[in-house]
């Protein structure tokens, strides 16, 4: 699996959202996308991830950012991920790992110590052009957001 770097053009893709409808990244051209990778709805590290882009979505789409977070869980979980947590952006479902792939953000990863293939927690900031401006893997989910919008300089 090769990495993105800043510069080369994000992989477009067309996803199933949690309300079954097609989600492709050209539809957002011209907007500055965030587009991050979790390993699975309603986990605590997800969801603490999750629920920080929501109590920042205000200050990002400010900005002109839009914010969709992709796993590989189905539609009908994304859902109650949503509603549970009252999430106001697209979750979208790529169960076949296709885009996670694409992106770089499924491989080999180290968990307590061994070595397995999975989900790498993955944040892309795509510009409106459809180039990478950041590509950010292994991150922490506590505290990543945090550091995005200030990296990103939003306050």
């Amino acid at each position: 699996m090769s990495k993105l770097q800043p510069g080369d053009a994000a992989p477009d893709f067309t996803l199933i959202d949690a309300d079954d409808n097609e989600v492709s990244l050209e539809s957002f051209r011209g907007k500055r996308v965030i587009l991050y990778f979790y390993p699975a709805a309603m986990t605590p590290g997800c969801t603490k991830q999750a629920c920080d882009f929501r109590d920042n979505l205000g200050a990002l789409t400010a900005q002109g950012f839009v914010v969709l977070g992709v796993s590989k869980d189905k539609p009908a979980k994304l859902r109650q991920f949503r509603e549970r947590d009252a999430l106001t952006f697209p979750l979208l479902s790529d169960t076949g790992l296709d885009v996670h792939k694409a992106y770089g953000a499924y491989g080999e990863k180290t968990n307590y110590g061994k070595t397995i293939m999975g989900v790498i927690r993955s944040t892309f900031v795509i510009d409106p052009d459809g180039k990478v401006e950041k590509a950010l893997y292994n991150v922490k989910a506590t505290g990543h957001v945090a550091r995005l919008t200030k990296e990103l300089g939003i306050s």
